[in-house]
């Protein structure tokens, strides 16, 4: 079967958490007034449906496992798991209220004890796109607590007091690797990019209780075993001021674009790229093609695509996140593929 290079939009799909919010304007202004609060929008949820393209109406999920090298890339076998699945969740957050405290597993935990959830770890970024004042989030352990701290910690409810925590503004970015305990606070919205896991164990939920009474389960046995006491990895992340200077994690890298004017691109041939656009509107266009981009929407470039170009009709924000395969030869790549019309002012990297 043949299947066209185009670009090609995802469908979001939306989970209702106790935390989320009534209204996900202005990113997605249709969803306002809701019965329910609306915590998160995944951009590349497997069931996410193709808008457009070769894969118009298929899941991620089947789409992922009909994809010839030219979409996933060369080397898409080396970062896609036996299971198969898609490698990265990107997913837009709606805090109204704060989340749990918890943790993920690694890969290691993941693959020895929750193979029937995937087996996959998760270790995972978040970018700020709009914070109120006094916002902030909450990521790796404080230097005095030890296991023994953390532990007497849950007991007393005093968790909390035990975290880094961290004041974000729009713009920010922090880096959140396996094993990491945080949670986010009130009044976020941010964008999350990870590898495609729903394991957390939550260690603490502020004793809160559904309508009929109920708490939601806690998981600390799970939460201790992978818990990184000692030095932490995770925390802010200040954005590199040149594209070389990028540095990535073994699971993806992103990159922050600003323009307002023409910028060339070009695919990898090792690796897909995913394009999420925060805000502006205008035009993707490539050889055989064009298509219109908007505020709240994610779009898969396939690989074989190579060159390709935005034509902003508003001032543009956009993530572009990927699978690191031949980082030599990316980062040459980027040095070198003539990028006009716009800065690329800061390379968000984990």
């Amino acid at each position: 079967m043949t299947f066209s290079r185009s670009p090609a939009r995802l469908e979001p799909v939306f989970y209702p958490r106790p935390w989320g919010a009534l209204s996900l304007a202005p990113l997605f202004p249709e969803k306002s007034h809701l019965a329910e609060p609306i915590g998160e929008a995944w951009m590349t949820s497997s069931e996410s449906r193709f808008a457009g393209g070769s894969f118009a109406g298929k899941s991620l999920a089947q789409a992922w496992t009909e994809m010839p090298p030219e979409w996933t890339g060369i080397e898409a076998q080396n970062f896609a798991p036996s299971s198969g699945s898609f490698p990265l969740l990107v997913k837009f957050i709606f805090a109204e209220d704060k989340l749990s405290v918890q943790v993920h597993p690694d890969d290691a935990y993941a693959s020895a004890h929750e193979q029937a959830a995937g087996g996959r770890g998760k270790t995972e970024m978040w970018y700020v796109l709009s914070a109120r004042p006094g916002a902030e989030v909450l990521a790796g352990l404080k230097p005095w607590v030890t296991r023994e701290k953390f532990e007497r910690a849950i007991a007393e409810g005093s968790v909390v007091e035990c975290l880094e925590h961290i004041p974000v503004s729009a713009g920010d970015a922090i880096f959140v690797p396996a094993g990491t305990v945080h949670t986010i606070g009130p009044g976020l919205v941010l964008c999350e990019i990870q590898q495609y896991s729903d394991l957390t164990y939550r260690i603490y939920d502020y004793n809160r209780r559904d309508a009929q009474g109920r708490a939601r389960p806690l998981h600390i046995e799970k939460a201790l075993e992978v818990i990184r006491f000692g030095k932490q990895s995770g925390g802010r992340i200040e954005p590199a001021r040149a594209v070389r200077d990028g540095i990535t994690c073994t699971y993806f890298a992103a990159e922050k674009w600003d323009f307002h004017g023409k910028v060339s691109a070009a695919s990898s041939r090792e690796h897909f790229d995913l394009l999420i656009f925060l805000e502006g509107s205008g035009n993707i266009e490539w050889p055989s093609g064009r298509a219109a981009y908007a505020p709240a929407q994610a779009w898969m470039v396939p690989a074989a695509l190579g060159e390709y170009r935005f034509i902003p009709g508003a001032p543009t924000s956009l993530l572009r996140a990927y699978v690191p395969g031949n980082l030599g030869e990316y980062f040459r790549r980027l040095e070198t593929q003539g990028v006009t019309g716009a800065e690329l002012s800061r390379v968000v990297h984990s």
